[in-house]
């Protein structure tokens, strides 16, 4: 999009909703706000997610630091080896970092709950995600999420090689 035909605003009640998650487990629906304000820098998206559910797996950035702002709705913030209970007005932190920092938003309430994402875009990024032993390596991210990366692998660490694996 050209920077001529961005508005530097944008309605939360008028963004277009897009299914995400996969499984049984995991089912939302995403706003994308940043892009289409004009920010390259800084991501800024709306998760709407229903009860019993959840938008994304428990995760940790490497690279980059994330904020949340609960809107709507209540549930718990799993944050490191903590749980925390979140309601609307409250801002929760997500700073890069390990395990120690890997976070997830539950939808464990009885209504709707509704969040803004708010991210820093720095790349080369670094995901690890403590539940499932998995990481993802991703660069050169050309569109909204780091799943249309030109470079990404996701992968566990014990799929290790030699550095001079497959070299002559």
């Amino acid at each position: 999009m050209s920077k001529e035909m961005i508005t530097p605003l944008v309605n939360l009640a008028e963004l277009e909703l897009k299914a995400g998650g996969n499984g049984e487990q995991f089912q939302s629906r995403l706003g994308r706000i940043g892009s289409l304000i004009g920010l390259e820098k800084l991501g800024l998206m709306l998760t709407v997610v229903e009860p019993g559910m959840k938008a994304y797996p428990f995760h940790a950035h490497a690279a980059n630091d994330e904020a949340f702002i609960i809107l709507e709705g209540e549930g718990t913030y799993r944050f490191g080896d903590k749980t925390y209970p979140v309601k609307e007005g409250d801002v929760l932190a997500a700073p890069a970092g390990g395990a120690d920092v890997a976070h997830q938003i539950i939808n464990t309430g009885t209504v709707t709950l509704k969040y803004i994402g708010i991210s820093t875009k720095v790349e080369p990024e670094i995901v690890e995600y403590p539940d499932s032993g998995k990481f993802a390596a991703v660069a050169r991210v050309r569109g909204e999420s780091f799943l249309s990366a030109e470079f990404k692998h996701i992968g566990r660490v014990t799929d290790t090689y030699d550095y001079w694996d497959g070299e002559a």
